[in-house]
């Protein structure tokens, strides 16, 4: 994973990435919960699903390469199977495959799991 980035952005660019991760989290779970509001069809739901349940994981900033990618395909999905607004499915595809090439920033578990680690060699 850490072969993905050059590095974890800290700071400013950071706290961007932690909004925009929880900006497309909750369009995803918001969108997703407003699809079983308005119809009972459990099959055309499915993909809705998958991008609520992807949603979180980027939001925890796990994976994030791999879960911006699959919720990019995901809204894809939606867009060429649903017959209703496809402006929204479109622009959080484009959404998450940018976090998908940008990264989690500092504030993500994969900083934590995959960051690099700074060796200190102190005096013998």
């Amino acid at each position: 994973m850490q072969r993905l980035f050059s590095t974890f952005a800290n700071g400013w660019p950071g706290i961007g990435l932690l909004l925009q991760r929880l900006l497309l989290a909750c369009a995803l779970a918001y969108l997703g919960s407003r699809h079983f509001h308005e119809t009972s069809d459990l099959w055309s739901g499915i993909p809705c699903v998958i991008a609520a349940a992807a949603g979180m994981l980027l939001l925890i900033g796990l994976w994030t390469p791999v879960i911006g990618s699959l919720i990019a395909v995901v809204e894809i999905w939606i867009v060429f199977s649903s017959l209703t607004d496809r402006w929204t499915p479109i622009m959080l595809s484009i959404f998450a495959a940018s976090l998908a090439m940008i990264g989690p920033g500092a504030w993500s578990i994969d900083a934590r799991l995959f960051g690099r680690e700074h060796i200190e060699i102190g005096e013998c």
